[in-house]
This record gives structure tokens, C-alpha cells and sequence, in this order.
């Protein structure tokens, strides 16, 4: 197993509030798919996207992308080729009001054993099949917190290799909510400001072979839901196998 990783360079153009950033990067990255049919399928799909992303970094400590300078963003795929394209798109897109992608790199990183995984943006967990966000003060119940975070890697894994995967027991060991209160990605939809409620966590995934799988999948495709704004962005430690 392995996954790609496209490094970019960004310059923004207009100061960006860190609370409006994912939903600018994610209407950036929309658009530079749409002009491709082959993307604008997939990008009108409800079908699981097959990318996820980071926000703007550096974080500025007032919390504000400043225009004229340039951050990074990563963007992590599965699809080889679908990242080099996706590069060439997003360089192409330079009409965006916003910021201007101006260089892209793409690394292969290869699976390794995971022995923490870190969550850098909200990881976005819905229950009961309603609009309503796992948080600790609403549910509570990290069973089904962790239920859901495993099925979740299972459907992707699922549909990414085309073959089923099954394991003996959730492919968390531990887990820690890091943050005091939810975190939130917030959207517009229908001229409607909306905010997504999820959560940070540290967790230590089960050793064995399957598990490891899932928990690589968690690091290439993200962990949780609504991958497309941002969600579930993570990093790892580990050791090279």
C-alpha cells in the first residue's frame, strides 16, 4: 500500500480568516475538477472522494492568512493519478479571487506501522442517519464513536481496492479527545452558513496486519467524514516496515 502526497505552494491574495479557509480551498479545488469531465463526475458524485486536505500552514497566531504571502497545502490521494492531474488543474485555475496555486510537488509515501495517528483538522462523525455530529457532550458514547470511525475506514478501503476487508476488533487501541470543545468546519450551503462539529483525537491504532491497513487509510484518505471541506486531515508516527 502506498499513497501520494501534492505539496503546494500557495500565494494568497486576499487575507483569509483561518475559520473561512477550508471552505476557500475546498471551493478552489472544486472548480479546478470541474474542468476536467473526468473529475466533474466524480465531483458530482455523493460517492466517497477519493482525496483529502489540509488547511493553510503556517497558522498565523491571529488566526489570519495575510495577502502577499505564501503558505502550504497538502492534498493527499490514493490516485497517482488523479493528484497529477489534479496538480496541473489547480495551477491552471489562476482566477481565483482568493489565492493562486504557483508550485506543486508530489511525494509517494509508502505504508508503514503506525504506532499513533493524530488528527490536525476536525475528524466529522454524524449519527442516527440525521444531521447531528458526534460530540462528547451530545453522545458521549466512544463505542460508537469508535464503530463508526472503523466502519467508515472499512467502506473506503472498500471501495478503493474493490475487495472486502474485515477485522476481528475496531482497529482503535486507544483513543483521546485532545480538544476541550468541538472543533468546526464551517460551510455554505444555500446561502446558509453552516458548521460542521467534530472532534480532534490521538489515537493508538491495533497492531495487527488488517487494522494497520485501516489505520493507513485513516493517514492517506482521512479519518471520518466530509473529506471534501477538510475533514479528518491527519498525521502519524511510526517505524518504516
Amino acid at each position: 500500500m502506498k499513497y501520494f502526497e501534492l505539496n503546494c505552494e500557495c500565494f494568497i491574495k486576499q487575507d483569509i480568516f483561518f475559520k473561512d479557509s477550508f471552505e476557500i480551498i475546498a471551493k478552489y479545488i472544486n472548480f479546478s475538477m470541474c474542468q476536467d469531465d473526468r473529475y466533474l463526475a466524480i465531483h458530482n458524485s455523493k460517492d466517497f472522494k477519493p482525496y483529502c486536505f489540509n488547511s493553510f500552514y503556517p497558522i498565523e497566531p491571529n488566526k489570519i492568512y495575510k495577502k502577499g504571502n505564501i503558505y502550504k497545502l497538502t492534498i493527499r490521494s490514493i490516485n497517482q493519478e488523479f493528484l497529477l492531474d489534479l496538480a496541473n488543474l489547480l495551477r491552471s485555475n489562476i482566477n481565483n479571487f482568493n489565492f493562486l496555486v504557483i508550485e506543486t510537488e508530489i511525494k509517494t509515501i509508502k505504508q508503514f506501522f503506525i504506532t499513533e495517528l493524530y488528527t490536525v483538522t476536525p475528524t466529522i462523525v454524524t449519527i442516527d442517519n440525521k444531521p447531528t455530529y458526534w460530540t462528547s457532550e451530545k453522545s458521549g458514547d466512544i463505542t460508537l464513536l469508535m464503530s463508526q470511525l472503523h466502519d467508515n475506514l472499512e467502506k473506503k478501503y472498500q471501495d478503493i481496492y474493490n475487495e472486502p476487508i474485515s477485522a476481528e476488533n475496531h482497529f482503535i487501541q486507544l483513543i483521546e479527545i485532545t480538544n476541550k470543545k468541538p472543533k468546526t468546519i464551517q460551510i455554505t450551503k444555500n446561502n446558509n452558513k453552516i458548521r460542521l462539529f467534530g472532534n480532534k483525537f490521538k489515537i493508538v491504532p491495533n497492531e495487527n496486519e488488517v487494522n494497520q491497513k485501516l489505520a493507513f487509510i485513516a493517514l492517506s484518505c482521512g479519518l471520518g467524514e466530509k473529506q471534501s471541506y477538510g475533514g479528518g486531515f491527519c498525521t502519524a508516527k511510526g517505524i518504516k516496515i
